[in-house]
């Protein structure tokens, strides 16, 4: 497919997760990626390991894909001219340092807006802009516990956990490309850049939104529900005779047709559980009943029945489980890295006229663009 961004350039000072990924999704987009590491180890995600591919971190693969590596070293006086040079080629800056780190260096929005006014400058933080912990790293787990994600995260007579997925590094990166992307677009009619800012700490308080409308409304503090909701059920994990099933009931009619698969369609008359609230209400009495009718049968048993039943369900696939799909194959989510067919990832999860992003290219080598990149910009 022809490139969307084709023709945008975009320079990523970015370490770790949540720059990088919001640079790799305007590249995945078609936007050309500088990526300006350090000469010395470049980006640390690059020794994130093992697995290895080659000389380079499994992890630093998945996420600097599609982008091209300077090696400049910004403390050195012509490497720092040579990296201004760049930005000021560019229609977009991208990076995670910490707060201020960027001023000291003369490159902190300001000064960049004041040589290059078309720039839109775009930066990921721990805490925000503004506020008391503004200046403060962070990490995703202290993301996750200071945002309140982790309390509502885990069962609730155990200790809170972290979630899976880095949800709030590459959600920040999320938010940051559809930033620059809104920019982009008012930059199309005045001609000038902007600022684009957002942060670990606010992602994670958006994540949050549905159990924080619930509190605002109602003054009652959210807990931890296991795989539970607090606004439908029955809803999350069921055991069977074989592994976990999870089952999601979000309306009347789906409650119908669950009670006639398990064999119990009085349930659905019963007025402790006619309607979504009475549900809710006697979620706990619901879900017993419920359990002692999927223990019946096998978890393939009640997938089939459910499914052809149209009732929301899933077994709890393990990574291999979700990678090895059908579904996952005929989506074509998995890609293979062209120039190293041993490295493999995931696709960009959009599909543009039916058509996914490929790869055009897979994670630099460490300044392997340097000299091609540095001449242009010196030329």
């Amino acid at each position: 497919m022809e490139p969307i961004l084709e023709g945008i350039r975009v320079v990523e000072l970015g370490q770790a997760f949540a720059g990088p990924f919001a640079a790799e999704i305007l590249a995945n987009l078609g936007a050309e990626v500088v990526k300006v590491e350090r000469p010395n180890g470049g980006d640390e995600t690059r020794r994130w390991g093992p697995p290895f591919w080659g000389e380079d971190a499994a992890v630093f693969h998945s996420i600097n894909r599609n982008k091209r590596s300077v090696a400049l070293d910004l403390k050195d006086a012509e490497d720092h001219a040579l990296c201004d040079q760049l930005i000021g080629s560019a229609d977009v800056l991208v990076h995670n340092f910490r707060p201020g780190a960027l001023d000291r260096l003369g490159f902190g929005a300001k000064a960049l807006a004041n040589r290059h006014p078309r720039l839109i400058y775009a930066e990921i933080s721990a805490f925000g802009h503004t506020g008391p912990l503004r200046n403060q790293p962070g990490y995703e787990i202290l993301s996750q516990a200071f945002g309140g994600v982790m309390s509502i995260t885990g069962e609730a007579e155990r200790a809170p956990v972290r979630c899976g997925p880095s949800i709030c590094d590459f959600g920040a990166a999320m938010w940051l490309a559809v930033g620059v992307l809104a920019s982009l677009v008012r930059r199309s009619r005045t001609g000038r850049g902007g600022l684009v800012q957002t942060s670990l700490f606010e992602t994670a308080l958006s994540w949050t939104t549905v159990s924080a409308s619930s509190y605002l409304a109602s003054g009652n503090e959210p807990g931890r529900m296991g795989t539970s909701h607090h606004l439908v059920a029955p809803y999350g994990y069921f055991r069977s005779k074989t592994e976990p099933l999870m089952i999601a009931c979000g309306s009347d009619a789906l409650f119908v047709k669950l009670t006639k698969v398990l064999g119990c369609p009085e349930l659905a008359e019963d007025p402790r559980f006619r309607d979504t609230s009475s549900r809710v209400k006697n979620k706990s009495l619901l879900e017993t009943l419920v359990n002692d009718r999927t223990q019946e049968q096998e978890c393939d048993h009640w997938f089939s029945r459910l499914t052809e039943a149209g009732v929301p369900c899933s077994p709890v696939n393990t990574i291999p489980d979700a990678l090895d799909h059908d579904q996952t194959e005929a989506l074509g989510m998995l890609m293979i890295d062209p120039d190293d067919s041993e490295v493999k990832s995931l696709g960009f999860p959009v599909v543009f006229d039916g058509e996914r992003p490929g790869l055009r290219r897979g994670a630099p080598k460490l300044g392997a663009d340097t000299d091609e990149i540095v001449e242009g910009v010196k030329g």
